[in-house]
């Protein structure tokens, strides 16, 4: 069968239409492909993709000389103490070095004020974790590529503690009007047995007249070469760390089931008004969740608090994680870690999981660790104002309080005793920066360190001087 002449034309016109639609398409796809192009090439011109070149300043070299001080060990970070105390004392200001054991030595130096009581403690700890051989760059060789400075620790937390240093040295020639203080501890990483710990109970003077303190936990969130959140760390979940002994493996399979709804809770379990305001801080930088974090309370009532991701419903509940069980000996045993609420007892937390598992003949057999509790501090605070004001002055953003699911610092011991303390991050650094703190090639951007610098250099004398 065959078409008429005229049902030809119409099926041709048609088809010419079709075609012309095609080609408009693909014209459009090309543009959008040459915008697309031309504004990778803008960014890789303005220096998102490509490092730029950074002048190498003092403050970069004694960065360097820190990082490159093995402190991954006890004699390390001995030396380590001894470095910081020289870089004290060449600025004019006597530091003591007190050894709580062999090879444990921390730094402690004092800057009196004006007036007593609401002085300020800078403190940071010496120790790192070791590292793998796998890295780019050799882990204590303060190596810099490009614009990064590569070295264990120089964001864990060698690069705060410069940044401590050159503005605490800073106040040594004009009287503050509180006591400032700087604390360079020992043994953070391994629990701060011989550092916070040992100083408490031992060194009371230390902490004579503290009202405030600074340290690392805080978080600053980057996209691509701009700073989006600046984010001062108030508190953190604690954690405790057990061993659970069953009869069998039977058994103990039979007890992690029955723990397994407190490890993922569907539910809030309490809202403390410290993580509220934190929801509230950045919801604004939240484009998916912002209405959900903004009141909290009504997304709760809503039913929608599932449409949080875990790492914001986290705060909300007392979780913990269970491992599988093993054999140890002639034992069955099951290794469980709490995270519980900053204000939990661990005592309460360790005894509802005794409570929960024997039923099926096991027991809590060890305590390994335990944290807590541990009150967050006020974020209406002359500090924290400070704090606030300059993060947003200097880089131009959102800054507020931030509570940690995930970390802790040397504040869960000092917050208990009447110590207001705020985790800071001064410079930004980005997510892959971030991932690799305790990982392989853990590095820091040196503009961006530099920015640091400035950033506690401007806060700490602000502060010093009477406040904003």
């Amino acid at each position: 069968m065959t078409d008429s002449p005229e049902a030809a034309k119409r099926r041709r016109h048609r088809n010419e239409r079709i075609v012309a639609v095609i080609v408009v398409l693909l014209v459009a796809a090309v543009a959008a492909g040459v915008v697309w192009w031309s504004l990778s090439l803008r960014e890789e011109l303005r220096g998102a993709y490509i490092p730029g070149q950074t002048d190498i300043t003092p403050e970069i070299r004694m960065l360097q000389e820190y990082v490159r001080i093995d402190t991954s060990t006890p004699r390390g970070a001995a030396a380590g103490a001894r470095w910081l105390a020289a870089q004290l004392r060449a600025r004019g200001i006597d530091a003591e070095l007190i050894q709580s054991a062999p090879d444990r030595v921390n730094v402690y130096a004092r800057i009196r004020g004006k007036q007593p009581g609401e002085g300020l403690l800078l403190f940071n700890h010496i120790d790192v974790i070791p590292a793998a051989a796998d890295w780019t760059h050799p882990p204590f060789s303060g190596h810099i590529a490009f614009n990064q400075m590569y070295g264990r620790g120089t964001l864990d937390m060698k690069a705060l503690a410069i940044c401590q240093l050159l503005a605490f040295a800073d106040l040594a020639d004009d009287q503050p009007q509180h006591d400032v203080v700087f604390l360079a501890t020992a043994d953070e990483e391994t629990g701060s047995q011989f550092g916070m710990q040992w100083l408490l109970a031992h060194r009371p003077d230390v902490f004579a007249n503290i009202r405030y303190g600074i340290t690392e936990g805080g978080i600053t969130e980057v996209m691509t070469e701009a700073m989006t959140y600046f984010g001062i760390e108030v508190g953190g979940k604690q954690f405790v760390e057990l061993v659970v002994e069953g009869p069998d493996q039977e058994s103990l399979r039979q007890a992690r089931f029955a723990l397994e709804p407190h490890m993922f809770p569907r539910e809030p379990q309490r809202i403390l008004p410290e993580v509220r305001n934190y929801f509230q801080d950045i919801a604004p930088t939240r484009l998916a969740y912002r209405r959900f974090l903004a009141d909290i309370d009504k997304t709760v009532a809503e039913g929608q608090f599932w449409r949080l991701p875990i790492a914001y419903r986290d705060l909300t509940q007392n979780t913990l994680w269970a491992a599988a069980p093993k054999k140890d000996g002639e034992r069955w045993t099951m290794l469980i870690r709490q995270a519980n609420l900053p204000d939990e007892r661990p005592e309460d937390r360790i005894a509802a999981v005794a409570k929960l598992v024997e039923p099926y003949g096991a027991r809590v057999a060890e305590v390994k660790s335990r944290q807590g509790p541990v009150p967050v501090s006020p974020h209406e605070t002359p500090l924290f104002a400070v704090l606030q004001a300059e993060a947003k002055q200097r880089y131009r953003v959102e800054a507020g309080a931030i509570v940690l699911y995930r970390s802790t610092s040397d504040a869960r011991f000092l917050r208990p005793r009447g110590i207001v303390c705020y985790g800071v991050s001064p410079y930004p650094v980005n997510f892959y920066q971030s991932n690799a703190i305790h990982g392989k090639d853990e590095r820091i951007r040196l503009d961006w360190f530099m920015e640091g610098v400035g950033y506690l250099r401007r806060a700490v004398a602000t502060w010093a001087d009477g406040g904003a």
